[in-house]
C-alpha cells in the first residue's frame, strides 16, 4: 500500500473489497446518507456508490450535511455523489428529505462538547429522534462510538456488543441517548436498525496513530496514561458499516467496528519513531484500563480488516515526516474523563 498523494488516499479509502460488492448487491434501494461532510462520510459515500456500480446496482447514493466546506460538496458531486445542503436539527428540512430504503446515519457532535452540552444532546439525541421518525418505514445503520461501555481492563480483550453500558461524561451519554433512540423506534415501529459502535477510524491525516507520529515529528513527549487502544483503516471502516446494512434487524443489531490487536501506545510510539528516524520520549505511567472494543462479530460477518498495523505504521510515518496533509483534529484517544 504506497500512498504519496491525496488522491491516491481518497481512493484506497474507498475501494470496495469484494464482499461489500457482493452485500450491496443484495441490497434493494437507494441509500441516502446523513452527515456525509464529516471525516469518514465522503469515502464511505464512494465506497458506497463504486461498490453499487461494481455490483451492477442503478442505485441512487445521497450525501446530506450543511457543506460548511463548498469544496466538500464539490468532490462528492464528481464522485457521482448527489447532495443535498441541509441542518438536520431543522425538522421541516429533514422533512424534505427524499425517500430512501437504506440510511446510513453518520450526524453527532463529540469535540467542543464540554462547555456545549445542550448542542450535544440536540445533535446526539434529538437529531436521531426526527431522523427515526422521518424514515421509520426504511433500515439504518447508524453510528455510535465505543465511548458507550466506558474504561475495561486492558486483559479484558475489549467490550464486546453483549457488555452492560457504562459511559463516562456527557458526550458518552449523549451516544447511548442516540443509540436509545434509534432502539425505541425501531421495537416500536420495527424500523430495521444495525447499531456500529465504532473504535477507532485511521487514516493518514486523522486518527490514534497520526496523533501519535504528529507528536513525534514536533518532539513532543507521549502521554501513556491511556496505554491501549484500538484501530482500524478507515477503508475496512466504511466497508464493514456498509455492510451492516445487510444485517439491520428489529430489535436491533450492534456490532463493534475496529481493528483486531490491543496496541501499546508506548510500543507503538517506538514502533513509529525508528520508522521516523527519530527520538520519542513518554510521561506518565499505563493505566491498567483502557476504552477498548472486541470486534470479533465485525470480523467473522464481513472479514478481517484488510490492512495491518504495520502497513499503517509504515504509511503514516512516511506521511506525516514528509509533511502530508493534515485534517488538523486530534481524536482525543487520551482523554479518560469523557470530557472532549
Amino acid at each position: 500500500m504506497k500512498i504519496e498523494t491525496v488522491e491516491q488516499l481518497d481512493d484506497a479509502l474507498s475501494t470496495p473489497p469484494a464482499s461489500l460488492i457482493e452485500s450491496l448487491a443484495q441490497l434493494d434501494g437507494d441509500i441516502l446518507i446523513l452527515g456525509v461532510a464529516g471525516k469518514m462520510g465522503p469515502t464511505l459515500a464512494r465506497m458506497a456508490k463504486r461498490a453499487s456500480e461494481q455490483a451492477g446496482v442503478g442505485r441512487r447514493v445521497i450525501g446530506v450535511a450543511r457543506f460548511s466546506n463548498p469544496t466538500e460538496r464539490q468532490k462528492l458531486e464528481e464522485w457521482g455523489i448527489e447532495t443535498i445542503k441541509a441542518d438536520l436539527l431543522d425538522e421541516s428540512a429533514v422533512a424534505a428529505l427524499p425517500d430512501a430504503a437504506n440510511i446510513v446515519f453518520m450526524a453527532g457532535m463529540k469535540f467542543g462538547s464540554t462547555g456545549s452540552e445542550s448542542l450535544t444532546w440536540a445533535m446526539n439525541a434529538v437529531v436521531p429522534t426526527l431522523v427515526a421518525s422521518r424514515y421509520r418505514d426504511s433500515q439504518i445503520a447508524a453510528f455510535s462510538t465505543g465511548n458507550v461501555y466506558g474504561l475495561v481492563p486492558v486483559s479484558s480483550g475489549g467490550s464486546v456488543e453483549t457488555d452492560p453500558l457504562n459511559p463516562t461524561g456527557e458526550y458518552a451519554m449523549s451516544c447511548l441517548g442516540r443509540e436509545r433512540v434509534f432502539e425505541h423506534f425501531s421495537r416500536t415501529h420495527g424500523t430495521p436498525l444495525s447499531i456500529i459502535r465504532l473504535n477507532y477510524a485511521c487514516e493518514l491525516r486523522y486518527g490514534v496513530l497520526v496523533d501519535l507520529a504528529t507528536r513525534i515529528k514536533n518532539y513532543q513527549s507521549i502521554d501513556v496514561t491511556m496505554g491501549s487502544f484500538n484501530v482500524i483503516w478507515q477503508g475496512d471502516a466504511n466497508a464493514h458499516a456498509l455492510a451492516s446494512l445487510i444485517d439491520c434487524d428489529s430489535p436491533p443489531f450492534v456490532v463493534n467496528v475496529t481493528g483486531s490487536e490491543t496496541l501499546s501506545v508506548r510500543k507503538v510510539g517506538e514502533k513509529l519513531a525508528a520508522r521516523m528516524n527519530l527520538p520519542v520520549t513518554f510521561v506518565g505511567e499505563e493505566s491498567p484500563t483502557a476504552l477498548l472494543n472486541n470486534a470479533s462479530v465485525s470480523h467473522t460477518r464481513y472479514g478481517q480488516p484488510a490492512v495491518t498495523t504495520a502497513q499503517l505504521l509504515d504509511n503514516i510515518a512516511e506521511w506525516v515526516n514528509q509533511n502530508g496533509a493534515s485534517l488538523g483534529k486530534p481524536t482525543g484517544f487520551e482523554v479518560r474523563d469523557g470530557k472532549f
